[in-house]
């Protein structure tokens, strides 16, 4: 039975290298953290400083060498292996994701795009067409839900991102340069946007990102150099 009160992420002594011997690379040095509901945390460093690592790893698709990940208080990796054997399925239910580049199909409307997750995830036709429109609707780009992604401006495509990432109701949202590709304004406006899914749906959200514009959006800003928090 999990803590209804535990932070949503708890990041315990994570270390992860690569290779061995003289090839060895520390990516992650014995890095600790927790997120909890509601709040929006910035992560920071140099490129090679571990950060995508971290995100990999709370996402449940990179194994860590060591250390120990609780989602929502349910123990994910400890011991040196994963504790569920469903992954996958994990993922879907709990972890949204938003790139830097939207990563759209091109193929289907932003509706269609959406409610694709929510196919995956076993809903119906109706109910994931539903329940995408709501989403754009909620994120204020209700009035594209038939463009392509093609027809969309950058900030638009992000959006569409976003509520793709909401899709599954996820309490855990991993986003990695959300910002990097859109100007000044529009990269407030998706910041404002995670903070708002933060506080309403009582999301944990982590944003990897080298963006100044958007450093005063956050809670705390986690910095990482060489592996580890400094």
């Amino acid at each position: 039975m999990t803590d209804p009160d535990a932070p949503l992420i708890a990041f315990t002594d994570v270390r992860k290298h690569y290779g061995e011997g003289e090839t060895r690379v520390d990516a992650l040095r014995g890095v600790s953290f927790t997120v909890a509901a509601g709040e929006v945390v910035g992560l920071r460093g140099p490129s090679g400083s571990g950060k995508t690592t971290v995100l990999n790893i709370v996402g449940c698709i990179l194994a860590p060498s060591s250390g120990e990940l609780r989602l929502a208080g349910e123990p994910v990796f400890s011991d040196g292996r994963w504790r569920r054997s469903d992954l996958r399925s994990l993922r879907l239910a709990t972890i949204g994701f938003i790139f830097q580049f939207h990563n759209l199909l091109p193929f289907l409307t932003s509706t269609d795009n959406v409610a694709l997750v929510l196919r995956l995830a076993g809903e119906s036709a109706g109910t994931a067409k539903r329940r995408a429109r709501e989403l754009l609707a909620y994120l204020d780009v209700g009035h594209r839900r038939d463009a392509f992604p093609a027809q969309l401006s950058g900030g638009e495509a992000q959006r569409v991102a976003i509520a793709r990432a909401l899709a599954n109701r996820p309490r855990i949202i991993l986003a990695d340069e959300p910002t990097a590709a859109l100007d000044s304004q529009r990269a407030q406006v998706v910041m404002d946007l995670l903070r708002r899914v933060a506080v309403e749906q009582q999301a944990a959200i982590v944003v990897v990102t080298h963006d100044d514009k958007i450093v005063d959006r956050f809670d705390r800003v986690l910095e990482l150099r060489d592996g580890l928090l400094i």
